[in-house]
């Protein structure tokens, strides 16, 4: 067996200050915390709530825990955490100053390095998150096409347009949003026909990461299919390149599969989790914001994510990062489809390298209680993954980190498989 982990049984993690103070947030923000950092959305009682601190690829909660994180704070850390040259960079603009009436000259200098490596960025809008970003691409679409109808494929993050969930959005907002589904040109089509000329844009993740199923690089032919129907029925094609960009090239995955939107949204890698993101686009589209529509934040122009940025856009070039991540998660994957295919559970490998996944396939009623049981144990091995989102390889993830990962997951699929056969 592993040389770094023990098959044995392991004991619930000693949680108490974690539950301690969850037991205080409750009284003091709705549900403790918002959307998927609330404990339902990992397992309840066996997942840390608060964290103290992180180094490298790792993460120390409340109580002393430590973890292998491969979730990466959702996927900002693309690098690791508390990174010395880009906390400096940011030390040092504090000491000019970051908030103020008018935008300072490093605006100019991050959105020049944005149309550099970026294909589809003529034009730059800086923003703070990614709905945010996503939220001002869907208004330059309807701006620019005098349209309302919006096609989304993909999470676009939590304001009205998006409807991620329907509480609080009148349904005639809602009306507004039309899903289709990643990989199926004909499904597009069929909704471009019944909204015809009233589709202002489709948005679009171009790897697609549907909730908790799997991980869909894009088929081959696909983002070229959107792209010529985008222009056959005259609609703004957005890439939602939040999770993406900066990760899967740096230019985003647009640059890697060779197909360029007309919009682009990007954050999260983008300064390696200071709060910053990007709406980059052809001029035509993105000049409608100087006059037609209106964007506008005190905090938007806020230099200190500024500046991170570009330090973390120059460690990504200069050390060619995304090479060396791109290497680690093809070996990760690799491994962890030996590991399942040796387990025999239900479950499937997906992703691309950067970015790995486990589903648990619904083969019976089983499959929640595998899934359960699997991230009961890894929790307890001290991997920090999370059953509905995701995973990220990032650059300080060593060897050993994802080695002692596997080992992780191999033996929690050997106890899946024992207490749950199939």
């Amino acid at each position: 067996m592993s040389k770094y982990l023990e098959n044995r049984e392991y004991p619930h993690l000693n949680l108490q200050k974690s539950m301690a103070l969850y037991e205080e947030s409750l009284k003091l923000s709705p549900g403790g915390m918002m959307g998927i950092r609330r404990p339902y959305n990992f397992v309840i009682g066996e997942y840390p709530i608060f964290l103290d601190h992180g180094y490298g690829g790792h993460i120390v909660d409340v109580d002393g825990n430590d973890y292998i994180d491969m979730l990466c704070a959702y996927g900002p850390i693309i690098l690791g955490y508390d990174e010395k040259e880009i906390n400096q960079e940011v030390i040092k603009q504090m000491d000019k100053g970051f908030c103020f009436s008018l935008v300072q000259p490093v605006q100019n200098e991050l959105q020049k390095r944005l149309v550099e490596l970026i294909p589809s960025a003529e034009m730059v809008i800086l923003v703070k998150t990614g709905s945010d970003a996503t939220g001002v691409a869907v208004r330059i679409a309807r701006g620019y096409t005098d349209r309302d109808i919006i096609l989304r494929c993909g999470y676009h993050g939590w304001h009205d347009w998006a409807v991620e969930t329907h509480g609080g959005v009148p349904q005639c907002v809602q009306d507004l949003t039309v899903e289709f589904p990643y990989g199926d040109l004909e499904a597009l089509e069929a909704k471009l026909i019944e909204h015809k000329d009233r589709v202002a844009g489709i948005i679009i993740t171009p790897v697609g990461h549907p909730g908790a199923q799997p991980i869909i690089a894009p088929p081959p032919g696909y983002l070229e299919g959107v792209r010529a129907l985008a222009d056959k029925y005259q609609a703004v094609l957005i890439f939602d390149e939040i999770r993406t960009g900066f990760r899967v090239a740096l230019g985003g995955a647009q640059e890697r599969y060779g197909v360029t939107p007309d919009v682009s949204c990007f954050g999260k890698a983008m300064a390696n989790g200071y709060p910053i993101s990007a709406v980059v686009g052809k001029e035509r589209f993105m000049k409608v914001c100087e006059k037609k529509v209106f964007i506008s934040s005190t905090f938007f122009p806020n230099s200190l994510e500024m500046v991170a940025a570009l330090k973390c856009i120059e460690i990504l070039e200069r050390d060619k990062v995304l090479d060396e991540l791109w290497e680690k998660g093809s070996f990760f994957l690799k491994e962890l489809e030996r590991l399942v295919a040796q387990s025999g559970v239900p479950c499937t490998v997906s992703g691309i390298p950067p970015m790995p996944y486990i589903t648990f396939d619904r083969v019976d009623n089983h499959y929640k209680e595998r899934r359960t049981r699997f991230y009961t144990e890894t929790i307890r091995r001290g991997l920090f993954i999370q059953p509905y989102h995701h995973w990220y390889i990032a650059a300080r993830h060593t060897q050993r980190d994802l080695e002692v990962a596997l080992e992780a997951i191999g033996q929690s699929l050997e106890i899946v498989a024992r207490e749950f056969p199939y």
